[in-house]
Parts: structure tokens; sequence; C-alpha cells
């Protein structure tokens, strides 16, 4: 079982988190050569400046998915930490934790400098 790692920067409108979203699981999903069938959960956070909607919302619909269990919560508020910050953990079966490509996208890679 894998962790994949990602996060992505979003203005509060549920329209740009609900892009913003669905754009970083997607990619997670092309980098990791992902299917549905071995996702068992995506977990988001996003800082307390991102609450006009559920990512999980928008991102349940794209992926036309029932049995992936979603959560949504709210990331510690760390002084000088990124802002409007949308973070997620892909938990998927049968991908070794050593072969996960983690995915930072736009102002988000600062978060994860290793990975460039």
């Amino acid at each position: 079982m894998g962790a994949i790692r990602g996060a992505i920067c979003a203005e509060n409108t549920a329209e740009d988190i609900s892009a913003k979203a669905v754009e970083l699981v997607k990619e997670i999903y092309r980098a990791n050569n992902l299917q549905n069938e071995l996702v068992s959960a995506i977990i988001f956070s996003a800082t307390a400046d991102l609450n006009a909607c559920y990512p999980a919302k928008e991102v349940r619909r794209f992926l036309g998915e029932n049995n992936v269990a979603f959560m949504c919560l709210e990331e510690m508020a760390v002084q000088n930490s990124l802002e409007k910050c949308l973070r997620v953990c892909v938990i998927a079966e049968g991908l070794p934790q050593k072969q996960c490509k983690h995915v930072y996208l736009g102002k988000a890679a600062v978060l994860r400098p290793d990975l460039r």
C-alpha cells in the first residue's frame, strides 16, 4: 500500500477549489498510473482560508467513484505557512511506498523542493 502526497494552491471560490482539486488528483493518477479500483481513500486538507467548498465533492464526480473513502479536513494553522493551500493524500493498494510519485503543483512546489 502506498500513500501518495500532493498539494496545490487555489483561490477561495468553489469553482477554483474544485478545479484545482481535480487537477491535482488527475496528475497524481497519471504520475502513478493509478486506476480507481486501486485507490482506497483520498484525504484532503485545506488551509482555513479555503472554505468555499469541499474539494472531495468535485473529485468524486470527476472520478465517477463511490467506493473510495473521501475526507476533508482543515490544515493546522502554522505561522508563516503557505496560504490558500490544498493538500491531498491518496492511499493506493498494490503500490509500494518507494514507488509513489508525489505531486506538488504551482506555488505548492515550495513545500517539497526535494522533488524538483
